[in-house]
């Protein structure tokens, strides 16, 4: 390009800018990027970079204000069956799901152990396993750039993590983070998310949650107590599992949690029985209490009582009405044992203890059905969608069916293994004797709906739209290039869950697209970084 042809381009982007500044609309395509706070608005063009809501998967999703003609908006509903079982990466099966179509997630990833798993011969999940040891070598060198560029913040726990850890903790705690972002994206504003892992990476682990859904979010550090029988010749026995508990926003639901009362809390708080059970005698007046009470004569005692007299005179007629031997004592009402909830559920987990023989599969890192309930039951609400992304023998899968007709919960299952459907059909039947209950096995990457009425990716309109945005610049290399040669082009390619929306679109020059050609953009940009390309 000529010196006077540069300056004609640079003119007219810089025209471009001002009139996206002063809030023009321009023709045909003229996009404006709203920034700053709700209360104070400045506007700005869209540059190179700043165009990827699902699929450079981890910006938010950018306010416009316009867009192309066609574009539409649909409210979120869920692209995918109950009772499903993916087989495949659930990077890739994640970008593919609607946004906030998710209640309550649950993940059991690998701990970053240094080991590698196997399910025993002869085993119901034989042939599963999985390696539980990281190198950068193993993840898409592409996952470093993604997240420096768009989550920096984050990026600096993982460098740091790397720093004072070493390579392979970087590198797991890479490969968990991308997966973190797009799970959030899924992630309804009323859900939640239960990570489940051990001592060797919780703290790096808690740290990057903190920076993807928000100090303020966290809601406990669960303690599991796995088993009781080992002991370690140097240390104190390492017997339990840490959960990290964090709520989407505050209006994440919580419905409380309760665990049985133990043999020593029965004996103690409820010493009396009867025909009807054992019970604990519980006060009958309103003493220390606000409102007042019921005055009236009742066994010599004149209140305030709970309750009016015809209703004391009934429970009293029921055998529910305890007398105490001591002359001079109170009535008081009998609770029954049978009666009670429980204890509310504290963040340090002993009453469950691991699969037992009727669960095991054989298959390595087992979690117990009763673990999983209990997550489910505080955190969901019958008919809610329940997804594991790291399935394995399903037991997240098998918990949420695990309820009575009209609380059971719908759940999605996503694991590299194609045992994992297997697995989960074998236990459904023989845990639950749902043997003819129908789960949908899937291998593809699926397709979202809710991004509205999405044009052809290739249409004049988005490469108008997006030229102005990156303000006639190849989104490759940087470099200034006239409209006819630049050629339209996927940041996340389709087969890898990204999608036609605009903002998963870009314009590249023919050097950069033939470079990129079925990969990420973030691998085009290792690439070019390496070759001296682009220095940015």
């Amino acid at each position: 390009m000529s010196e006077s042809e540069e300056r004609r381009f640079h003119s007219k982007t810089d025209c471009t800018s001002r009139l996206w500044t002063a809030g023009i609309p321009l023709s045909p395509c003229g996009l404006v990027q709203i920034v700053g706070s709700s209360d104070k608005k400045s506007r700005s063009p869209c540059r190179r970079g700043a165009l990827s809501e699902q699929s450079a998967p981890f910006h938010d999703a950018m306010p416009l204000r316009r867009a192309p003609p066609g574009w539409g908006a649909l409210m979120a509903k869920p692209n995918f069956k109950n009772r499903t079982i993916w087989t495949g990466d659930n990077l890739d099966i994640l970008r593919g799901m609607n946004s906030e179509t998710v209640d309550l997630i649950y993940l059991d990833p690998p701990f970053n152990s240094n080991r590698s798993f196997e399910a025993p011969i002869g085993s119901s999940a034989e042939g599963a396993e999985f390696k539980d040891i990281w190198t950068l070598d193993d993840l898409d060198l592409a996952w470093h750039g993604e997240i420096a560029e768009k989550e920096p913040a984050l990026y600096s726990v993982l460098d740091a993590a790397g720093l004072s850890h070493g390579k392979g903790m970087k590198a797991y705690l890479i490969m968990m983070a991308v997966r973190l972002l797009e799970i959030k994206r899924v992630l309804k504003a009323t859900g939640s998310i239960y990570l489940h892992c051990d001592d060797t990476a919780s703290h790096y682990l808690k740290q990057v949650m903190d920076s993807i859904f928000g100090q303020g979010n966290f809601r406990n550090e669960i303690v599991w107590e796995r088993t009781i029988g080992r002991s370690d010749a140097k240390r104190f026995a390492r017997v339990h599992d840490i959960i990290l508990y964090y709520a989407k926003s505050d209006a994440s639901i919580w419905n409380g949690s309760w665990q049985p009362l133990t043999k020593q809390q029965i004996e103690r708080d409820y010493r009396y029985k009867d025909d009807a059970g054992r019970f604990q005698p519980t006060s009958l007046t309103t003493k220390g209490l606000t409102g007042g009470g019921y005055h009236y004569d009742f066994h010599g005692k004149e209140g305030p009582w709970r309750y009016p007299e015809a209703r004391m005179m009934q429970l009293e007629a029921e055998g529910r009405i305890w007398l105490p031997p001591k002359i001079g004592g109170w009535p008081r009402y009998k609770r029954y044992v049978h009666e009670s909830r429980g204890v509310a559920a504290r963040d340090v987990v002993t009453d469950i203890s691991a699969a037992g023989s009727l669960e095991r599969t054989g298959y390595p890192t087992q979690k117990p059905l009763a673990l999983l309930k209990r997550i489910i039951e505080a955190s969901s609400k019958p008919g809610d969608v329940v997804l594991d992304p790291f399935c394995g023998c399903a037991t997240a899968c098998v918990a949420a069916e695990d309820f009575k007709d009209g609380e059971k919960r719908n759940w999605v299952g996503i694991d590299v293994s194609p045992m994992a459907h297997a697995l989960v059909k074998m236990r459904l039947g023989n845990e639950l004797g749902l043997d003819s209950l129908t789960v949908n096995h899937r291998e593809d990457v699926p397709r979202r709906t809710d991004l509205g009425n999405i044009p052809p990716y290739n249409v004049d309109a988005n490469k108008r739209h997006l030229y102005g945005a990156q303000e006639g610049r190849c989104s490759g290399c940087l470099t200034l290039f006239p409209y006819r040669n630049l050629t339209i082009d996927h940041v996340v390619p389709r087969a890898k869950g990204g999608t036609d929306h605009i903002k998963n679109l870009q314009l590249l020059c023919q050097a950069c697209n033939s470079t990129k050609g079925t990969g990420t953009q973030e691998a085009l940009l290792a690439k070019l970084r390496r070759d001296g390309i682009r220095r940015d």
